[in-house]
């Protein structure tokens, strides 16, 4: 899981949100920013092969400006990302066709805790009045980073 645990998911997303989640929301949001992620570096790798590189780097994922502020939001949240969950469920993915950079793989919790700023955020967006999200909120999020990532 990428917060390093309950406590730490629950406290990100009340700070980044006031909602209430709860252990079984962790599984959807593992599965969430594992995927997430996962799509940033598949568009890096298409970026790094249309530029003739054989190694994913940071500038190319597609962090848009709004991803970047949640980064910087995540940052100012001081919470942690439990860096050796990520990779390794990154690692049960197909594997990509080209190296991550270093520099790359340690970006990746600072975009995994902005995804979760992002994701906290949007379930405020569909509704406001929302304090614990359900299946049908889940659903409806994903679907909405879906069409942007």
């Amino acid at each position: 899981m990428p917060p390093t645990g309950i406590p730490q998911f629950q406290r990100l997303f009340r700070a980044a949100a006031s909602l209430d989640v709860d252990k079984d929301d962790l599984k959807r949001y593992d599965d969430f920013v594992d995927g997430k992620i996962h799509d940033l570096l598949l568009i890096g790798q298409a970026h790094a092969k249309a530029n003739a590189r054989d190694v994913i780097q940071p500038h190319d994922l597609p962090v848009t400006k709004g991803l970047q502020e949640c980064v910087h939001e995540f940052r100012r949240l001081d919470e942690a990302i439990d860096v050796e969950s990520l990779l390794e469920r990154l690692a049960k993915h197909p594997p990509l066709d080209l190296a991550v950079a270093e520099e790359t793989e340690g970006r990746l919790p600072e975009l995994a805790g902005g995804l979760t700023v992002a994701l906290a955020r949007a379930f405020k967006l569909i509704d406001t009045k929302l304090k614990n999200p359900h299946t049908e909120h889940w659903e409806r999020v994903t679907r909405v980073f879906d069409l942007l990532l």
